[in-house]
């Protein structure tokens, strides 16, 4: 009997929404608090994606978390910030403008009100003394420091009543002591010296610092955009609305509105609005945006469609199979979310410097006002070298490294059909040192057909009705070339009672009260059948490179079947690539040895294990492991999930099971070898990109902060270096889509 999980076993996945989140110690802080909720299992908080994902058991509810998010200083908005619904996302890249006008514009008036006050300290070095009187440069610098840069206090304060720090509370201390240092200084000198007797006021300093931070947080909303651009393409391709035929009659539905099973009619030039079969008509479908494939596929009765490709070049009826959050389109945004709202391992660093960056600044920063008031006296200085360790020291690059370029590097797997299921997955991929093959589907086309029929004293007719009366019903490759044979020579034949698959080895069932045998040369010697008389004649057929199934009746051997299975055109220039990149390749089958050897001696991989039983797959991929190889297994088939489990990192091949494309972490849109190639290129230069991004925000910071407690960083200058920290970071990952 089954056991029934506790209702504390069972998980939910929760996707909220998290705004208010500036820099990686928010990100942090917002997972900790999550964690704390009684019952959640994980929680991940992606800062790009400003989502956070949560695995917890039934006695969690969605409010239960908000409130915990919410109680942290953050807020739960009521709509996905970046990656948003189809609908929602085709309206927003057809009027884009109006956020980005909203944010600019109030860029834009922070530079004109900090332009006067800077335009002194820019033509000083050219021996220009002159400053604008004191009340204007307060005029000028009080709407910048509480109107526009209101949102850093706001989220400070927020921080603050949460116990715990991030950016913005960083550039509220920092701006803050600069204005209130001008506004002591203004209001301790006499009447009399102004204007020429005034101290030097620091209001520029306030003002073109939040003004720099708006800059850098507007061009970073921009980008962030940007990372989101290939999930965005795929979310518009649906049609807004579709053609349904009805008793003869056309009339048109919102998409929302299509059924399973509806008939859908579709023109040249237009989307399919949903996942069906065609019924009616002949046409080829450009399926480049959902599969990579550049070329329109032919299409015709019987063929799956793919919503949201388009129909190339004739009138064409389809039946609708799939709708909703299940057709192939949402799907894959599904999955590419999935992989982007997952941590890779190396976040791991980022997120424990993250948890103790802004308490370890503030001590910094207070040890650098004391050090220097304490030293020389000169108290104002001191504030101002605070005030930029205050400003240089942000997070914001830290948290945005990873995230990021884990974002256009899935975002751009996918247009080119490779799906990338989480960051783990992309992150292994770039140290494979070894790939195992399945042959089968993965290597060649997976449509045997039937050379040879071979028997030792029964007719064709005859061997095609044994063998087709056991494989009725099946979906194994073999077997429909069996079936498909006997359809073509119009064999008639009744399935067999008491059909049972033998998994790796064949299958049995009775025919006319004997029992009855279909299978691999490794049943008939289990089951003690004498093959001796067709022996040499199948040898010579497997030398060929021809896959070899036996049929025996009440224990003596019948005949046997040879079967043919073309190499996909794209197979030898898929281990020629994986070669060029030094990565080993295996080949890993269940046929027999010679007909593994033709294959692997045609493509030229060197290493061979034939006759290998489903269960032994993985026993294989784990001793490829040993000696610390990172191994990925490539296949299509529901043998293949174990070794796709056990391996570094799973391959599936779209036209493979369900269960290989659940198990495996990368799958492949289209069964074209040469993608696994890409996804190990893809994955090796989003990794390179990481290391950079974490390389240079580290940089900003190690060099920055000294600089700016021994004095030598201006707080001007340290709002524009964190500003461009987050930035260049972004615009780093944003490269990979060069290629």
């Amino acid at each position: 009997m089954p056991t029934i999980p506790r209702p504390d076993q069972q998980i939910v996945t929760f996707q909220l929404p998290v705004g208010g989140m500036t820099c990686a110690s928010c990100s942090s802080r917002v997972e900790k608090a999550l964690m704390k909720v009684d019952g959640v299992k994980s929680a991940t908080v992606n800062l790009t994606t400003e989502m956070a994902n949560v695995e917890a058991g039934i006695t969690v509810s969605r409010d239960m978390l908000a409130d915990a998010i919410i109680n942290t200083g953050y807020t739960v908005p009521t709509a996905k910030p970046l990656i948003q619904s189809a609908v929602s996302a085709k309206n927003a890249s057809q009027s884009p403008s109006m956020l980005v006008f909203s944010e600019g514009g109030k860029v834009a008036i922070a530079a004109l009100l900090s332009l006067p006050l800077v335009i002194p300290m820019l033509a000083s070095p050219f021996g220009v003394e002159w400053m604008l009187p004191a009340w204007l440069q307060l005029a000028l610098a009080t709407p910048v420091q509480f109107w526009l840069g209101a949102r850093f206090y706001r989220a400070g304060w927020r921080a603050v009543k949460a116990y715990t720090g991030n950016m913005d509370l960083l550039v509220a201390l920092g701006t803050s002591a600069a204005y209130g240092l001008s506004v002591f200084l203004m209001l301790r000198a006499a009447p009399g010296d102004m204007p020429h007797g005034m101290p030097h006021l620091y209001f520029e300093s306030a003002a073109v610092v939040i003004t720099l931070v708006m800059f850098g947080k507007w061009l970073e909303g921009r980008a962030k955009r940007e990372t989101t651009a290939a999930i965005r393409a795929l979310q518009v391709l649906m049609p807004a609305t579709a053609r349904i035929v009805e008793a003869n009659i056309e009339r048109e539905v919102a998409i929302g509105d299509i059924k399973v099973g509806d008939l859908m009619r579709v023109r040249p030039g237009e989307r399919f609005a949903a996942d069906g079969v065609l019924v009616n008509g002949h046409t080829h479908a450009d399926e480049s945006l959902i599969t990579g494939e550049s070329l329109p596929v032919n299409k015709t009765f019987g063929d799956t469609i793919t919503g949201g490709s388009v129909n190339g070049d004739a009138l064409v009826d389809v039946r609708v199979t799939v709708i909703g959050a299940e057709s192939t389109v949402q799907r894959i945004v599904r999955m590419v979310e999935d992989a982007q709202a997952k941590k890779a391992p190396i976040q791991r660093l980022v997120d424990h410097v993250s948890a103790v960056f802004v308490p370890v600044v503030l001590v910094i920063a207070l040890a650098t006002l004391l050090g220097w008031g304490l030293t020389n006296g000169d108290w104002s200085h001191a504030v101002i070298n605070a005030v930029a360790v205050l400003v240089i020291a942000c997070p914001c690059a830290l948290g945005l490294a990873t995230p990021a370029a884990i974002m256009v590097g899935t975002g751009m797997a996918a247009k080119q059909g490779i799906l990338i299921k989480d960051a783990p997955a992309l992150e292994a991929a770039h140290n494979i040192s070894i790939v195992a093959f399945d042959k089968t589907g993965t290597l060649t086309e997976g449509k045997p057909v039937l050379i040879a029929v071979k028997s030792f004293h029964s007719s064709r007719a005859e061997m095609l009705a044994l063998a087709a009366a056991i494989q009725s019903g099946s979906e194994h490759p073999l077997a429909k070339a069996v079936l498909r044979a006997a359809g073509d020579e119009q064999v008639p034949f009744t399935p067999a009672e008491n059909i049972r698959a033998l998994p790796g080895r064949g299958a049995s069932g009775t025919v006319d009260g004997a029992m009855v045998l279909l299978g691999s040369a490794r049943l008939m010697h289990d089951e003690a059948v004498q093959m001796q008389p067709l022996d040499e004649r199948a040898l010579a057929y497997e030398h060929a490179g021809r896959t070899i199934t036996w049929l025996a009746r009440a224990g003596t051997i019948v005949g046997f079947f040879a079967f043919g299975d073309n190499v996909k055109p794209t197979a030898r220039a898929a281990i020629d690539a994986l070669k060029a990149m030094g990565i080993r390749t295996v080949l890993i089958s269940g046929d027999n040895q010679s007909a593994a050897d033709k294959i692997a001696q045609e493509l030229g991989i060197e290493e061979v294990h034939a006759g290998v039983m489903p269960q032994k797959k993985a026993e294989v991929v784990q001793q490829l492991k040993i000696n610390g190889n990172v191994v990925a297994m490539v296949g299509d088939g529901i043998n293949d999930a174990p070794a796709l489990a056990i391996a570094d990192v799973g391959i599936a091949m779209s036209g493979g099971t369900d269960v290989a494309k659940e198990t495996a972490g990368i799958t492949l849109m289209r069964s074209d070898p040469a993608l696994v190639a890409g996804a190990i290129d893809i994955s090796k230069r989003t990794t390179a990109k990481i290391r950079q991004n974490l390389f240079w925000a580290f940089c900003y910071n190690v060099i920055g902060i000294p600089l700016a407690v021994a004095g030598l960083l201006s707080p001007v200058i340290a709002g524009a270096a964190m500003a461009l920290s987050s930035v260049s970071v972004i615009t780093n990952a944003l490269l990979l889509r060069r290629k």
